[in-house]
């Protein structure tokens, strides 16, 4: 069954035939300005209310919910009406409100240190099921507004172009959410960044990069050997020019491996022409990759050393720990069903 954010407005005036027309424009903002169930929509007379609920159920059935850094941080584990699990964290920060979505059932990326990566690729997800956990995050995190989402979750969002693309344009469209605080991950699809440099909105990228030369790359990010650097490069400064927006490269710091003097400069490299910001993330460990992440000071060192060579750098702060909060990691630890 298809999710309420599956449907278009048409649809959903189809969905409500016999009913005076203003009841479209009601069940809409509903479910998307005020981030209600059917049932919730109390300017509707109750037997509409009881109908609509049962035509509109949620995609998303909560198989677990999980509270961290002191409530700041919530993780769900949903099941999908197929079975395939994919999760969703909310993350309260003192300026900003912001959630991060799946966008696959798994992921094909095959990337060595990622939890979801390790597990395999199940399905896409359809453009509701996307949107849906935004909505559920939302209503948890009233009182306060909901205004960043980064599609960094479980999958490859650029592997699912069509529907990514279309939950962007219905959380700016009909949600409100500006295209200056949406922001698509990618592992390097270089087809997806330049198709992404032509859409109208001028979504924020991040790529990420983990390694700056193609040797060891290849090794973390499989999908290299496929678009090397020298591509993935130019099709950023592409997306850059096109957008306008300012590129962000993921660092995810392993101790010994990319956390070197050396990988700085190969990094310094890559981002210098591209004006690019580093975001450095310490490595949260998954049993699928047996390293551990740099230390505090190794991270410290390395960002310094970035900072030495004029790059913009920051060490994001690691968000969830203790409730599995690497990406794939509740799912790849739940019983199947």
């Amino acid at each position: 069954m298809p999710s309420p954010y599956d449907l278009t407005r048409d649809e959903l005036s189809l969905l409500l035939a016999g009913e005076p027309s203003y009841r479209v424009r009601q069940v809409w903002e509903g479910l998307h300005a005020r981030v209600q169930r059917p049932e919730e929509m109390t300017e509707l007379p109750a037997a509409l209310r009881e109908s609509l609920g049962e035509a509109l159920p949620p995609s998303l059935r909560e198989r677990s919910c999980r509270l961290a850094d002191g409530g700041e941080t919530t993780k769900w584990l949903w099941a999908l009406e197929d079975g395939a699990l994919v999760e969703t964290v909310l993350m309260r920060y003192p300026d900003r409100v912001t959630v991060c979505v799946s966008t696959q059932a798994g992921c094909a990326m095959a990337c060595r240190f990622c939890a979801t990566g390790q597990a395999g690729f199940r399905r896409h997800l359809r453009q509701g099921e996307i949107v849906e956990q935004v909505v559920a995050a939302a209503r948890e995190a009233k009182p306060r507004r909901l205004g960043n989402v980064v599609f960094m979750g479980m999958g490859e969002p650029l592997a699912n172009y069509d529907r990514v693309w279309g939950s962007i344009e219905r959380l700016h469209g009909e949600m409100g959410i500006s295209a200056r605080r949406l922001t698509v991950s990618t592992v390097g699809l270089v087809p997806g960044i330049r198709r992404l440099a032509t859409e109208s909105l001028p979504v924020n990228l991040a790529v990420s990069l983990h390694a700056a030369n193609d040797a060891l790359r290849d090794d973390l990010v499989p999908v290299n050997r496929r678009y090397p650097l020298e591509q993935l490069a130019a099709a950023c400064a592409a997306y850059v020019e096109a957008s306008g927006r300012r590129l962000s490269l993921e660092w995810a710091l392993i101790d010994g491996v990319n956390d070197r003097e050396g990988d700085a400069a190969e990094l310094a490299a890559f981002a210098r022409p591209l004006a690019a910001h580093v975001n450095l993330i310490p490595l949260n460990p998954t049993p699928g990759y047996p390293v551990v992440g740099s230390s505090p000071q190794r991270v410290r060192r390395f960002r310094d050393s970035l900072t030495a060579r004029g790059i913009n750098a920051t060490v994001r702060v690691t968000r969830g720990a203790e409730i599995d909060a690497a990406c794939g990691q509740l799912a790849a630890g739940a019983p199947a069903g």
